[in-house]
């Protein structure tokens, strides 16, 4: 066969590989298939990131940053009591109207229709499958453009779940951390599915670390286990009440909760004082302290995280930084490196806002790099915007114009990244 019918017959091959329906079912095995080739040379998880700052943490206490905290934040020796509280700024009570009754042993929501992914679409296609419930009429390929404006945009937060459905429907949502199965069952029994994000270890125990969202629509106390709408494994998935609490650690046990305005009151009396969102950041926080006072290991490390996480959302930065600086420097060493969750920020940016109103900003451009480089996944929009935030503030105007123009490649139209760039008077 002559060279001319080799590049023909190849560029045949790469045309048919592009048609629409045989992309769609190819593209996440190539895909795949090429991440594990670098990870197989690049162990992301031999690779370690240790907070470069945490000794000016005492200068930056009691330095000027203090003074623009929203709320008074803790000493180093108070966080590092587990058992510690933070007093929170208090906001305006939502009053529950509705006394939850006692819930059944057993149920399950039927109505939510099920799909499986496309590459790299776990959020959208379960924010679909939760959406049709509730009677609204589409699919993935409708909600994709919502949540991820670049095909190959590599994570959904669940707050951008609650605006989209906000912005595009005539529901309401709400998101909040710090869930448990009790409170699970009793929105699956007054009649909501419940979206919740989870690692998948229940499903690739052996493959590197990922996360992963998912529908609660039953559950079963006699068997022990949730129902989920799952995109990813099937429909109607039992995961058992051990398992889900486990792999939801991870996510510091958010969850995403989708409901006509008119239902507005009974929501808020299932969440009870978690309807106050400081309420439900002090709650988890509280959480993650008991989780840290019980667990070891990788289970410890979620913990933490989840600590800072939480002081992140109460505006403790200088709390959150220290949570995390325990977590990446203390606890993230000890975990055997195949087992090592180094994709947390891809989904979660706490560390990255953290190090940042503490003044830290070389740990951010650190922690960031470390993500891009060490994971070799360019396409986390959130990433590169902290990181040219922190250029910006060390007066590295035009690598930060660089990082805002990456961030907007990934995330088009992104008001945040717009922002950043129009205050510098640039031009997308």
């Amino acid at each position: 066969m002559g060279f001319l019918a080799v590049f023909a017959l190849l560029a045949l091959m790469l045309a048919i590989y592009f048609l629409p329906p045989v992309h769609e079912r190819l593209a996440w095995r190539v895909a795949s298939l090429r991440s594990q080739m670098f990870y197989f040379f690049n162990p992301p998880g031999e690779v370690l990131f240790s907070p470069a700052q945490q000794e000016e943490m005492g200068v930056i206490a009691t330095g000027t940053i203090t003074a623009s905290m929203p709320q008074e934040t803790l000493t180093l020796e108070a966080l590092l009591t587990p058992t510690a509280s933070v007093s929170s700024t208090p906001t305006v009570t939502l009053t529950p109207t509705i006394t939850p009754t006692a819930i059944p042993d057993a149920f399950s929501l039927s109505g939510v229709l099920h799909e499986y992914q496309k590459m790299n679409n776990c959020g959208p296609v379960t924010l679909s499958m939760a959406l049709s419930y509730w009677g609204w009429v589409g699919d993935q390929d409708v909600t994709r453009p919502w949540l991820r404006p670049h095909q190959d945009d590599r994570n959904t937060m669940p707050e951008e779940m609650v605006a989209a459905v906000k912005a595009h429907t005539d529901l309401e949502a709400l998101v909040r951390s710090g869930g448990d199965t009790n409170l699970i069952k009793q929105f699956i029994a007054a009649g909501f599915p419940v979206i919740v994000e989870r690692d998948m270890g229940d499903v690739r125990p052996d493959e590197n670390w990922t996360g992963h969202f998912g529908v609660v629509t039953g559950y079963d106390d006699a068997q022990g286990r949730l129902i989920l709408q799952d995109s990813y494994i099937m429909a109607d998935y039992p995961l058992s009440y051990a398992e889900h609490n486990q792999y939801w650690r991870a996510f510091n046990h958010v969850y995403v909760v989708i409901y006509p305005p008119d239902r507005t009151h009974e929501v808020l009396s299932i969440l009870g004082p978690q309807a106050d969102e400081n309420n439900n950041y002090q709650h988890a926080a509280d959480q993650a302290r008991e989780a840290i006072n019980e667990l070891q290991g990788r289970d410890l490390f979620f913990a933490w995280f989840n600590l800072g996480t939480s002081l992140v959302n109460l505006g403790d930065y200088i709390g959150a930084a220290q949570a995390y600086d325990h977590a990446y420097d203390v606890v993230y060493p000890t975990i055997p490196s195949a087992a090592r969750p180094w994709r947390m920020t891809w989904y979660q940016t706490g560390p990255y806002e953290a190090y940042y109103f503490t003044e830290r900003y070389q740990d951010v451009i650190n922690l960031a790099t470390f993500t891009i480089v060490n994971t070799g996944v360019e396409e986390i929009e959130e990433t590169w915007l902290w990181r040219g935030r922190a250029r910006l503030a060390l007066g590295d105007e035009p690598g930060a114009i660089e990082d805002f123009r990456t961030a907007l490649k990934f995330h088009p139209g992104w008001d945040e990244a717009l922002s950043e760039l129009q205050h510098l008077g640039v031009h997308p």
